[in-house]
């Protein structure tokens, strides 16, 4: 029971500080994305860390079984530069019984990625698509904050608005300039009004922003020949912003219950992914104990690179697997599972490597005295 507690705390500290260090490299990126766009204008300020609390549990899915497979290897790989398991190996604790001790905090991990992966992770994922959505059916001027120039349509024009009111329906003094406006793309207009209003065409649907009381020069810089046109009320379509960061596979925000009965392919491969995800923390703790195995002469991170890109390598599989389900190159059955099983005979392997070469010095030496 000491033993056990011993190497669970080993392994579980160093999984929480190795998957917090993951996660925010991982968050970290993503954030740097989303704000990029709300700084293109395409999404709202406000919803930046409500998008990023919703992708939590899909960050985290991928990131845990991660942070766990490293924390086998440093965990264990400290035990043996630090010759605690040649004591623990002479007290009569074998490889096999630290793999038993191993599978039972591998167990709760697996648990908790299985939760996140099946229930959690869609919920996010779904509530994350209707915020997007929301922020789709915006146009730029919904966008806007008052008192800074702004780029809209993609930089073709800028905008810069004084104030505006509470529902961001009024905007008080104006200004707006385009480029390559008319025939000729080296005319440019500006157009400035006392304030504008936000209106929606009953019969299309669309939005128009209509500017009250105000001047709209056109031409061409260096030229004399602007035109300049008063107006008491000017009609401006406004586009919708591009919320590219939505989900690509619209089956990632259906519930795990409704993919049960569903026949397409990317609903069933989908199921597949997320089952896979608990079956692979089990997995992973069958390569990480005998990867962990190293000299102590040699250190503890000699065999983490490896160990990392088999990892991938596993991870990059049952990825593949998956996007051929979905483009229909591979059946749905075996689909996934016959990854598992490579992988898991792979382990199975290398927890006997070491059996397998004493048997073949063995017989290898009985065929010499045979011979002799």
């Amino acid at each position: 029971m000491i033993i056990f507690r011993y190497l669970n705390r080993e392994v579980l500290v160093t999984m929480v500080a190795v998957s917090s260090v993951l996660l925010l490299i991982i968050m970290s990126g993503r954030f740097v994305r989303y704000l990029a766009a709300a700084a293109a204008g395409n999404l709202s300020v406000d919803v930046l860390f409500i998008i990023m609390g919703y992708r939590l549990p899909g960050f985290l899915e991928l990131v845990i079984p991660l942070g766990f497979f490293i924390a086998i290897l440093l965990a264990y790989g400290r035990l043996y530069s630090d010759s605690e398991m040649v004591v623990l190996s002479a007290c009569g604790i074998s490889q096999n019984q630290i793999l038993g001790l191993t599978l039972v905090p591998a167990l709760g991990v697996a648990l908790l990625v299985g939760g996140m992966s099946l229930w959690v992770s869609p919920m996010g994922a779904l509530a994350t698509e209707t915020v997007l959505a929301e922020q789709r059916t915006r146009n730029e001027f919904d966008l806007v904050q008052p008192g800074r120039f702004q780029p809209l349509s993609g930089g073709a024009s800028t905008a810069y608005v004084e104030r505006l009111s509470g529902d961001r329906q009024r905007l008080q003094g104006v200004f707006m300039a385009e480029s390559g406006s008319g025939v000729d793309l080296n005319r440019v207009s500006v157009m400035v009004a006392e304030y504008a209003e936000q209106t929606l065409h009953d019969e299309y649907g669309q939005r128009y922003l209509n500017m009250h009381h105000g001047r709209r020069y056109e031409g061409q810089p260096g030229e004399a020949d602007f035109q300049v046109t008063e107006f008491d009320v000017y009609g401006q379509y406004m586009q919708q912003p591009d919320t590219s960061a939505g989900f690509r596979n619209k089956a990632d925000l259906i519930p795990t219950a409704e993919l049960w009965g569903a026949e397409d392919l990317r609903s069933q491969a989908t199921l597949q992914w997320r089952l896979s995800m608990p079956i692979l923390v089990l997995v992973v703790a069958f390569l990480a104990v005998p990867m962990s195995r190293t000299n102590p002469r040699r250190g503890r991170y000699v065999k983490m690179l490896p160990a990392i890109i088999l990892y991938m390598l596993y991870l990059g599989t049952l990825s593949g697997v998956r996007g051929a389900i979905e483009a229909g190159n591979w059946p749905v059955l075996p689909g996934l599972w016959i990854v598992h099983p490579l992988f898991l005979a792979l382990a199975l392997l290398l927890m006997n490597t070491q059996t397998l070469r004493l048997w073949w010095h063995k017989r290898r030496a009985l065929a010499e005295t045979a011979n002799a």
